[in-house]
């Protein structure tokens, strides 16, 4: 393909956002060439602010700019039901439904022996502390499904 460095370099960066192939990559460089420059710097920067301000939680290890977080600070919430989700992005699912007003605990991945992932790589001690604390009465084990999900529900509730 033809086209200036600077677009291939866009693109290559592009392609390597999840779910992004060469012709989105390129879609989305040929739109970014076309949108005001404003637009393009609003991008840029909203991409700086969030590497620059977000960290994880100390409580839950969500993604926060407060510590603790919004959920985890919320008097309202209910202290004794606590979901246990992979990754951060998961508790943006169970939000937006508005149903759930308990608190979450985010593991930070998924246990996969096959690619070297074990317990000591995700946020299981720190949740096992959570619950030997005594107020958390009911859990809700919300991670992936498949086969392997099975076994890791298993696995992180034990100890």
């Amino acid at each position: 393909m033809f086209a200036a460095r600077s677009v291939t370099q866009l693109i290559e960066e592009l392609m390597r956002l999840p779910g992004v192939g060469e012709k989105t990559a390129q879609r989305l460089a040929f739109h970014l060439l076309k949108v005001p420059k404003q637009e393009a710097e609003a991008l840029a920067l909203s991409i700086l602010a969030v590497k620059e301000k977000i960290h994880r939680c100390s409580q839950c290890y969500g993604i926060t700019e407060e510590e603790p977080c919004p959920i985890c600070s919320d008097s309202k919430r209910d202290r004794m039901l606590l979901s246990v989700v992979e990754e951060a992005a998961d508790i943006f699912a169970f939000e937006k439904l508005r149903e759930y007003r308990g608190l979450y605990h985010v593991l930070g991945g998924a246990l996969s022996p096959l690619e070297g992932v074990g317990p000591e790589d995700l946020t299981i001690p720190q949740l096992l502390t959570r619950l030997r604390a005594g107020e958390i009465q009911e859990v809700i084990v919300a991670t992936n499904p498949n086969l392997e999900g099975k076994r890791r529900r298993c696995t992180c509730l034990k100890s």
